[in-house]
């Protein structure tokens, strides 16, 4: 099962090197969404420092769904994932492997991205640590439901707002603790409850979301 998941890992990697405009768009969206909010508040610092942790959240967030429609749009597509049903590895095994391949293209490079723009923002350079380690924690969990969405809505048309619609709410939790990492470490009470709820929470949804995601693609190829 190891295996089968490296190599599913590193075939959506190279299939999305081919393809690098759709991680550029991503990348991009997060860096024009997260430098607006400074030009469009004005450069009280006070005021940006307050904002900062949920301006970047809600920009990550938004653009990590820019790719969940492509999760596994291709593979439909191409009949590649007919096969991948098909095979002796369990789904599941299968499911995570993209996941964690979508994250490393989509999320990793966010987490990498995120303190340097936050510095638009005033943010102390000794809370970009919390920042990072937050985002970190919760871009996989991002990731791993929003495959859901991507598997229940698969093949559908209008699939993409779908998918919004279905797991925007979901998120809600993961933005909340996220967000809130930063500002406890502003106010001197440490983050270290903030990411040990995102690391629970990211505990659960990979143990459940790649089965739920293969239960869901199942019902969608038959």
């Amino acid at each position: 099962m190891l295996e089968t998941a490296v190599f599913v890992i590193r075939r959506d990697l190279l299939l999305a090197m081919r393809r690098r405009s759709d991680v550029l768009t991503v990348l991009l969206f997060f860096v024009i969404v997260v430098s607006l909010f400074p030009l469009g508040v004005g450069p009280e610092p006070a005021l940006l420092r307050t904002i900062a942790p949920g301006v970047i959240w809600v920009a990550a967030l938004l653009a990590s769904m820019l790719a969940l429609s492509r999760v596994f749009a291709q593979d439909y597509a191409d009949g590649t994932l007919e096969q991948m049903l098909l095979s002796a590895s369990p789904l599941s095994v299968i499911v995570a492997g993209k996941v964690l391949a979508h994250w490393l293209m989509t999320g990793l490079p966010l987490v990498l991205l995120a303190p340097v723009l936050a510095l638009q923002f005033d943010v102390p350079q000794n809370f970009l640590g919390e920042l990072m380690l937050s985002l970190l924690l919760g871009t996989p969990a991002l990731s791993l439901i929003g495959t859901i969405g991507a598997a229940l809505t698969l093949g559908l048309r209008g699939g993409g707002a779908l998918v919004a619609l279905l797991v925007l709410p979901l998120y809600i939790p993961v933005l909340i603790i996220g967000a809130g990492a930063l500002d406890a470490a502003a106010a001197g009470l440490g983050a270290g409850a903030h990411l040990l709820l995102l690391g629970a929470f990211l505990v659960m949804a990979a143990a459940f979301a790649p089965w739920v995601a293969a239960v869901a693609l199942r019902i969608a190829l038959e």
